[in-house]
């Protein structure tokens, strides 16, 4: 179960295990969150999932693309 657990995780964004790493939060209970409440906000969290995917993935690519002053 945890290989396949493993395996979604790196195959999906990763936004949740993101999410519990810096809040300290486990990632099961953040995609718990996740699903319950896109059941009783008719999907509305989808939204904001797919928000913090893209600004984690501005972020990812604005760390890669800063030069030190050491690159020529």
């Amino acid at each position: 179960m945890k290989r396949l657990t493993d395996f979604l995780e790196s195959q999906s964004f990763g936004l949740c295990s993101a999410l519990g790493q810096r809040w300290g939060f486990s990632t099961r209970s953040i995609r718990l969150s996740f699903v319950y409440a896109s059941f009783f906000t008719f999907g509305s969290p989808i939204v904001l999932y797919f928000a913090g995917v893209f600004w984690m993935n501005v972020q990812r690519a604005m760390r890669q693309q800063r030069s030190t002053v050491w690159d020529l």
